[in-house]
């Protein structure tokens, strides 16, 4: 980890260059979030080495600290020092806090921190009911529409909670985050839609077309994990599954591998012109989903498409010069962006898949 760990200010520098120099010095939040929950969850599952202790420390102290506004919303970027620059309406940089506190408390033992993790965790339920603000929406009544992305990333926050500590309203939203998925899967059309409408029907506009097949894969492996803690629920192995089979069929690049960015829910072009390039994130959850629906079903479809994903991943995005992946290539595989952090890529989405698929061989 030499030089993430911001030893002066504390908390991560993450925006990084192919050699791994920095290249700016503000702090993404989310990434705050996100690193130091990993350093944590490694103390817990695999060894508690001072080294890693003590950077997941260095985020979490820089988390409460720093990145909560007066209104007890947290920022989505702020500078080196802790100054806010950027706050968003949503609320991912809470649920990666959420995370942090909650593999941190676990890993140093201090019950402060797992209570952070649960009042934090019971204040995005208040957003996520609506019961406080975060903010007037950008967009009107007009068109009502619905998106996928917070019951799916809650559905893995209530689970990180849920192991590390425990909390009853957590472990009693579970079930709520999956039957809210569940509206997205329509297997009349073998998809799983990004955005819906209120009442549940495909939107025909450019924008609510849209899909992201490396997201609802993400999301299938969340649920499969969720059937993997109950004993291998049956039901919920046939969701998860369904979600992979479908994404993977409507996002897996034939000519070149690889899952594509968007995909339009009736193969009508794409509104964003980075639509068929390929995302390090997307092939790393569906690295973790391809073989957790293996181990949870033996199905060989499924360690054969474990096998294409691997091996164009880490054919594709690893740097053989400089170590760690590329975030950003082409359709054809050619990178885009020699940049190896910026506010979305940090040590997460990889070393989560590493860690994730380790455990779940040696189980």
């Amino acid at each position: 980890m030499p030089g993430i760990v911001d030893e002066e200010f504390g908390g991560y520098l993450s925006i990084r260059d192919r050699d791994g120099s920095l290249i700016d010095d503000d702090k993404s939040v989310w990434l705050q979030g996100r690193f130091a929950w990993m350093l944590a969850t490694l103390c817990n599952t695999v060894e508690k080495k001072d080294e890693w202790l003590s950077a997941a420390k260095s985020g979490v102290e820089f988390l409460k600290a720093h990145c909560f506004d007066e209104d007890g919303q947290m920022f989505f970027l702020v500078t080196r020092e802790g100054k806010p620059l950027r706050k968003r309406r949503y609320f991912y940089s809470e649920a990666f806090a959420v995370m942090a506190f909650a593999a941190y408390g676990k890993a140093s033992g201090n019950e402060m921190w797992l209570e952070e993790a649960r009042k934090l965790f019971a204040k995005c339920m208040d957003y996520m009911d609506g019961r406080v603000s975060t903010g007037e929406s950008k967009w009107t009544d007009e068109r009502k529409l619905k998106g996928i992305g917070v019951p799916m990333i809650f559905l893995q926050v209530a689970q990180v909670l849920a192991a590390n500590g425990g909390d009853e309203l957590a472990e009693r939203k579970i079930n709520g985050f999956i039957e809210e998925i569940r509206e997205f899967v329509r297997d009349d059309i073998e998809c799983v839609m990004e955005q819906i409408g209120i009442d549940g029907e495909v939107v025909d506009h450019i924008d609510a077309r849209t899909l992201n097949p490396g997201h609802a894969i993400e999301g299938a492996w969340f649920i499969l994990h969720e059937a993997k803690l109950r004993g291998g629920d049956q039901e919920l192995v046939d969701l998860g599954c369904r979600m992979l089979d479908y994404m993977w069929k409507r996002g897996w690049d034939h000519e070149y591998g690889g899952l594509a960015y968007f995909k339009d829910v009736y193969d009508k072009p794409v509104q964003e012109y980075w639509h068929d390039m390929k995302f390090w994130w997307p092939q790393c959850e569906a690295i973790i989903a391809t073989l957790l629906a293996y181990k949870l079903t033996g199905d060989e479809k499924y360690a054969k498409w474990h096998r294409l994903i691997h091996e164009y991943a880490h054919q594709t995005f690893h740097d053989e010069q400089h170590g760690e992946w590329y975030g950003y290539v082409h359709r054809d595989g050619r990178v885009s962006s020699m940049l190896k952090g910026n506010h979305y890529k940090g040590p997460f989405h990889l070393p989560r898949m590493q860690w994730y698929c380790w455990k779940l061989l040696e189980s």
